[in-house]
């Protein structure tokens, strides 16, 4: 699902995103992934979101690029939760984001971040020098 954001909220930061992302995954039992989409201001222009399962969810590298692309996107933060209740990323987060990375970076597309959330921890890619 693609939705355009009304009032572009600025993005600038893991504080100001994890505020942003966070009611995304209020009460969710299954896992789902938000892409945000920013300008070179870093405000969010549009929100994507993807479903998965109780225990998974997949990074659509093709979709995110093609949006992208698209939308004209600066840059792009992910966000996705773990309803486990582990705020660790797997090994298929960092595989998947790293994916992602390279192929965001072909065409001059900034990944910002992603953030994992499990209740109310989050864990950015970024402060882990993951990204």
């Amino acid at each position: 699902m693609l939705q355009r954001a009304e009032t572009p909220v600025a993005l600038n930061g893991v504080e100001a995103s994890r505020s942003f992302f966070a009611p995304c995954f209020a009460r969710s039992t299954t896992e789902s992934l938000w892409v945000a989409h920013l300008d070179d201001e870093a405000r969010c222009i549009h929100l994507a979101s993807y479903d998965g399962n109780a225990d998974a969810v997949d990074i659509p590298v093709r979709a995110i690029i093609g949006d992208a692309i698209r939308l004209d996107s600066a840059g792009i933060i992910l966000a996705h939760n773990h309803p486990s209740g582990r705020v660790t990323p797997s090994r298929s987060d960092k595989v998947a984001t790293r994916a992602l990375a390279i192929a965001a970076e072909a065409i001059d597309l900034t990944l910002l971040d992603h953030l994992v959330f499990a209740g109310d921890d989050c864990a950015s890619f970024r402060r882990l020098g993951l990204l």
